[in-house]
């Protein structure tokens, strides 16, 4: 089996079907789009992007649209159809998959993992999204993150290592708590940590994050990501050529003890 995926895709269609039918309703009802989002506390911008499907429609504005448009609970229906995801569209796929890893290895270049983070530094993140999230987002996305590191402790255990370029590690948003998450999460007998100092760094390196992973069906997967694409995909020629990648960046990175003295040194100077 190839699995490949691309960010590129189209917003859920059950997104543009329930925007479609709130345009047509509102239209047939003759409400304008601006006294729609007056009524429903929202900018007649957000509402457009709800009715072009580039927004999911919040319930609010399902309810209040069903109300004005005498449209008789028909959409308020697809309240049912628009319940958030754990996971944004273009890391579904590969949550899906990373749930039956046996084995996992990343490269981070600018954050820190997220299976290492602390929950204030997941909600630092991901509740400064470019265009920003409904809170109720935010706070579902963050609690889904943190569920995610069951796979730390998960029996059998998984095999992880992980590889963190200094630029991860000296993060605006990385306070002593999160140090203190990579040392602690670094004892344990299936993790390994490394940090990969900037003297070190190789060209490799700098081309962006990636991981690496092996399901119990032995398949093999990469994920690679920009800052608008990302893909992830089993084909044998992409996941070699991540797999030399990483080997090359894990070869010149500091060792495990010698990562975990890094970091404590790094504590030491807070």
């Amino acid at each position: 089996m190839s699995v490949q995926y691309n960010s590129a895709s189209p917003a859920p269609i059950n997104w543009r079907y329930s925007g479609n039918q709130l345009k047509r309703w509102r239209t047939k009802a003759n409400v304008t789009r601006e006294e729609l989002a007056a009524a429903s506390n929202y900018s007649p911008d957000t509402i457009k992007a709800m009715e072009q499907g580039v927004r999911a429609p919040t319930p609010r504005v399902l309810d209040v649209a069903d109300e004005m448009c005498d449209a008789d609970g028909m959409l308020s229906a697809a309240k049912d159809y628009l319940k958030r995801e754990k996971f944004p569209a273009r890391a579904q796929d590969f949550m899906l998959f990373e749930q039956q890893a046996i084995s996992r290895w990343s490269y981070e270049a600018a954050l820190i993992s997220g299976l290492l983070q602390t929950e204030p530094y997941a909600r630092a993140l991901i509740g400064n999204h470019c265009p920003p999230l409904e809170e109720e987002t935010v706070e579902e996305r963050v609690t889904a993150r943190m569920e995610r590191q069951e796979l730390l402790t998960r029996r059998p255990p998984v095999a992880l290592s992980f590889v963190l370029y200094e630029a991860a590690l000296r993060g605006p948003l990385v306070d002593k708590d999160q140090l203190d998450r990579l040392l602690a999460v670094g004892c344990r007998s299936n993790v390994t940590i490394q940090v990969l100092p900037f003297v070190r760094a190789i060209p490799a390196a700098l081309m962006g994050p990636m991981v690496l992973m092996e399901t119990s069906e032995r398949e093999r997967y990469a994920l690679s990501e920009g800052q608008s694409v990302s893909q992830f995909t089993s084909d044998p020629e992409v996941v070699w050529k991540h797999t030399e990648r990483l080997s090359m960046i894990r070869a010149v990175a500091l060792s495990p003890a010698e990562s975990e003295a890094f970091v404590e040194r790094m504590l030491g100077d807070l």
